[in-house]
């Protein structure tokens, strides 16, 4: 296995940490203390500077204005960029619009492909995927109440939704519904999209996450789904594919998450180093002299350079041998690194102290936000037990001495 880093690449590396550094950081102040939707304007000039570097769109495809990386190569960059909560969006590679533009790139058709891809890629249009419903497990995805029943030529769509990330400002939705209850439960579900101006779409609230509502791209929304109808040419891939899409866009988005997590991770690490080789605890004394921060800090490392080691591994998996033969590790990163990065903000917070409860950082900004990592694309437990199963299958008929 090959990690080494291109001349190429690591060029492109400097100039996004460079520009997070320069660009991203110094905004985000205002960002944690004033709705974003006063920064859309500043946001929109740095998107444009990223598009002279031509930084922009780092993973999606060139013909459509993308670099089109590959998945190792974006690995290295979700990493840059997650050292801010600002530097996916910034760069045009922020999810959910990263995997809707996967499954439009992949299953849509040339009309679904013009109207809706083109200006998603270039940053002209937001999106949102509605899957989660509000009274049944996100951990059993195949259970789902939301349906869409064909009349005439048109689907129509009732349920309710929740954690539809970034709906607020979003031109469409990719909704996942029954359409074939009949059918065996992984070909029960499709995906289907339906613009947010369509009647029957209603954005109910901006759920408020830890006393945070949000708005515009930073938000999670609640939908409620009435009588909404759309044409079945909206459908994405065949009737009954829903499932099979969604874990076409999954071992790679998980990449990419817990390659932003490893730079969430870089970001509180370095401001706790920094806070413990600055902070007076007594005359002539420092926090970094205590043996518990020197504990912290050595674990900390060890911990951000292992997570890394495996998701890279990850990414080599699914680039070399595919998603399929890839399970077990895309499994293993989603709570190992979810884990290590929840670990080293709060070991950061703590060396902070009261410092670290404000939004004088960004680490109670992280704190809040991230917590979710352990539960969002399937919980902890979950993916645990899927690879202990699989380990345990292994292991039949093996004999051990």
């Amino acid at each position: 296995m090959d990690f080494s880093v291109s001349e190429k690449m690591q060029t492109i590396l400097g100039m996004i940490d460079e520009f997070v550094e320069k660009e991203l950081i110094p905004l985000e102040p205002e960002f944690l203390t004033k709705p974003s939707t006063n920064l859309l304007p500043v946001f929109e000039e740095k998107r444009k500077m990223v598009k002279q570097m031509e930084l922009w769109a780092p993973n999606h495809p060139r013909e459509y204005g993308g670099m089109e990386l590959d998945l190792l190569e974006h690995a290295l960059v979700s990493e840059s960029l997650g050292r801010s909560p600002l530097g996916h969006y910034i760069f045009g590679c922020q999810a959910p619009d990263a995997g809707n533009i996967e499954i439009l790139h992949q299953f849509g058709s040339d009309e679904q492909k013009a109207k809706y891809l083109g200006p998603l890629v270039d940053g002209k249009i937001r999106s949102c995927f509605s899957m989660t419903e509000v009274e049944l497990p996100g951990s059993n995805p195949v259970m789902m109440d939301t349906t869409a029943v064909k009349d005439g030529d048109d689907y129509v769509i009732n349920g309710q939704k929740w954690y539809t990330s970034s709906a607020d400002g979003a031109e469409f939705a990719i909704v996942m519904v029954v359409t074939n209850p009949e059918a065996g439960r992984y070909l029960q579900a499709s995906m289907i999209i339906v613009p947010t101006d369509t009647p029957g779409f209603n954005l109910v609230r901006n759920i408020p996450v830890m006393g945070h509502a949000g708005e515009d791209y930073f938000s999670h929304a609640e939908i409620l789904y009435q009588n909404c109808r759309v044409p079945q040419s909206n459908l994405l891939g065949p009737e009954g594919h829903g499932f099979v899409i969604a874990q076409e866009r999954l071992g790679p988005g998980r990449i990419h998450h817990c390659m932003r997590w490893i730079g969430i991770c870089n970001r509180a690490f370095d401001l706790m180093v920094a806070r413990a080789r600055d902070r007076i605890i007594a005359p002539d004394r420092k926090l970094a002299a205590k043996q518990i921060i020197q504990s912290w800090i050595a674990e900390c490392a060890a911990d951000i350079q292992g997570a890394r080691l495996m998701v890279l591994h990850a990414a080599w998996m699914i680039e070399n041998v595919g998603k399929k033969e890839a399970r077990k590790e895309i499994s293993l990163i989603k709570f190992v690194v979810a884990n290590v990065m929840q670990k080293v903000i709060d070991r950061s917070l703590q060396v902070h102290g009261g410092l670290g409860m404000t939004d004088d950082t960004i680490l109670a900004f992280y704190y809040r936000h991230e917590r979710a990592a352990r539960i969002y694309d399937g919980a902890d437990e979950v993916h645990k037990i899927s690879v202990a199963k699989r380990i345990l299958k292994e292991y039949e008929g093996k004999r051990v001495r």
